[in-house]
């Protein structure tokens, strides 16, 4: 039994280009059927553009769904090298170097650090983008492929959309740890390395996902933290770090004696590797902070790198003591009110 349609008895408009050759208004017949029959007048011939050519046939709707395949596909593939592209550059930190000054911190001194952190929240993002635009853009092709095969969509459409909010309600959690995780990479708040207190934990980062943040105590405590449940980030590493320094001192010491010591002291200490490269700033003594019955408070800061304050303070303090020993100054006793 043959597969093609019957070349005969084909001899108007309407017997060769309408399924039911029965209605009289041949306002439903295809544009390239009508146009096939006023060119060529051969009903056999239009019938045949009908059957194998027009918007139903068989090779009509293959055509379609070859071409939509093949343009997602394309499509898809197009879009990954765009985002890949896009993260490598993030990745690079390349930039302009009118922007680089700008934004320039302190971490341009730690290219290893500075590196890691970049190219973790670059892959995090390309990864994230990547899916995102994988799934619209092979969804849409789906969805257009099963309407070629003449498949009514609304019913499923409805089950997926009542799916998704079931799933999204139960899932709630997940979604926000993912949203949040997302938004912190893309404001860069912290990144592997920063030392960052989060309220339930303060520690050194050590991985950032979008679900969680991995941090290590000083103790060498490991904890998880889902993005969502962060409500606040202080951040101990970005760009710089102050000492500050409260130094206690008999209430009828002389003060300006006192202001020439944290003075000259600090600036010493600033001018000496490695301290000049921690110290980014020359130390300024601040003066009286607070007066009691038992001593005067006098404030000495520094602004220093990122993480390395701590250091900074106890060296600062050493040399502190030594001083005042050797001027015959003591350091009073002070309670704060």
């Amino acid at each position: 039994m043959s597969v093609l349609p019957s070349l005969s008895g084909k001899t108007s408009l309407t017997s060769a280009c309408a399924d039911d050759p029965r209605p009289k208004d041949p306002g439903h017949i295809t544009t390239g059927c009508r146009l096939t029959w006023n060119i060529t007048h051969n009903g056999d011939l239009a019938h045949w553009y009908h059957v194998w050519l027009d918007g139903s046939s068989p090779i009509t709707w293959t055509v379609k769904v070859v071409l939509t395949i093949v343009i997602a596909y394309v499509l898809r593939r197009l879009t990954h090298k765009l985002i890949t592209k896009v993260t490598t550059r993030m990745a690079e930190g390349t930039m302009p170097e009118r922007l680089r000054e700008k934004t320039r911190t302190i971490f341009d001194g730690s290219p290893v650090l500075v590196s890691e952190r970049r190219r973790q929240r670059a892959e995090t993002m390309g990864s994230v983008l990547r899916s995102i635009s994988s799934v619209i853009i092979l969804g849409a092709a789906t969805l257009t492929v099963l309407g070629y095969l003449g498949l009514n969509l609304t019913p499923f459409l409805a089950s997926a959309s009542i799916i998704g909010v079931a799933v999204a309600f139960g899932a709630q959690n997940l979604v926000k740890d993912f949203l949040s995780g997302m938004f912190m990479l893309l404001e860069d708040q912290y990144g592997v390395g920063d030392v960052i207190d989060v309220g339930s934990a303060k520690g050194t980062v050590e991985a950032v996902t979008l679900r969680t943040t991995r941090l290590r105590d000083a103790d060498g405590v490991v904890w998880y933290i889902p993005n969502g449940e962060i409500k606040r980030v202080g951040n101990e590493s970005q760009n710089w770090a102050r000492v500050v320094l409260d130094v206690p001192v008999e209430y009828d010491v002389d003060l300006d004696k006192v202001r020439t010591i944290l003075s000259e002291t600090a600036s010493v200490m600033a001018a000496e590797p490695p301290w000049d490269e921690i110290i980014l700033e020359e130390p300024t003594v601040w003066g009286i902070q607070a007066l009691s019955n038992e001593a005067v408070v006098v404030r000495v800061v520094c602004k220093t790198t990122p993480g390395r304050q701590g250091d900074a303070a106890s060296e600062l303090r050493e040399r502190l003591k030594k001083a005042f020993d050797s001027a015959g100054l003591t350091i009073a006793a002070f309670t704060a009110a």
